[in-house]
């Protein structure tokens, strides 16, 4: 009897040693999964760092992607500074040699006729092969999907002006007047062919100067909208709500 009691207690002290393992094991890995998931916070707390306007894509998918937002961004070196060379180029041919569009298009064409012209007579006379000329077809499909798109940006802007010219939104309308008085001013330093070379040189420079320092600009650009959202808060209390079309839309929320 003596022996079967000596035999059952170390039967019961490995059993508790396996609990107490068991047990222990479990602490264990369970405080590796806290360890595990404590470098996930600061991912959660990136994602919610401000970003200008609001875009949650990189700003190589908010251009667009593919070839066009490789050159805004300077992705391709030589590309970017060919588009740019040759966009400086025209505008310095037709702000500051005056020289006109018509004029330049009609040159270009008697050239390129009269060389292709001259190459396909002369080729059997200097022993080339003539010019190869690939015939040129405007694709119907590509050209309904740019009209198409075309035609959907249209009405979208003309619904936009539709709505502000019946007086439903009234913070539209003001961002609309504003935008059209400093398209005006703009207007009155430069004229339309600068202005444009101005937003070519802009869309070559700012998107990929952002790119470089967004971590820097985002926290500014933060800051300066909070600010601007208290001020329009006061113009609202101040201006906004005395207007009557502000204060007619109010009863009509209210009723």
């Amino acid at each position: 009897m003596a022996e079967e009691i000596e035999k059952s207690v170390p039967a019961e002290e490995s059993l508790m040693e396996k609990i107490s393992e068991k047990i222990h094991h479990h602490d264990s890995s369970s405080s590796s999964e806290s360890e595990y998931e404590k470098p996930d916070s600061p991912s959660a707390v990136k994602a919610k760092i401000y970003r200008m306007f609001g875009r949650e894509k990189p700003v190589h998918k908010v251009l667009g992607g593919g070839k066009p937002a490789d050159v805004f961004l300077w992705r391709d070196k030589k590309l970017s500074a060919a588009v740019l060379g040759v966009a400086t180029a025209i505008w310095v041919l037709f702000e500051l040699v005056e020289y006109h569009l018509l004029s330049l298009l009609c040159h270009i064409s008697i050239l390129a006729l009269g060389g292709l012209f001259l190459w396909s007579n002369a080729h059997t006379f200097i022993n080339k092969t003539p010019p190869q000329i690939p015939e040129v077809h405007v694709p119907e499909d590509a050209f309904l999907v740019i009209a198409s798109s075309l035609r959907n940006e249209l009405n979208q802007a003309f619904v936009i002006l539709r709505s502000i010219a019946l007086g439903r939104d009234l913070k539209k309308f003001l961002m609309v007047v504003v935008g059209l008085w400093i398209i005006s001013v703009v207007g009155n330093w430069c004229n339309f062919l600068t202005l444009v070379y101005i937003c070519f040189v802009i869309l070559h420079t700012v998107p990929m100067l952002y790119e470089k320092h967004e971590d820097k600009v985002d926290p500014l650009a933060e800051k300066a909208m909070k600010e601007l959202q208290k001020q329009y808060v006061v113009f609202d209390e101040k201006v906004l709500s005395k207007i009557p079309v502000a204060s007619l839309k109010a009863k009509a929320k209210l009723g």
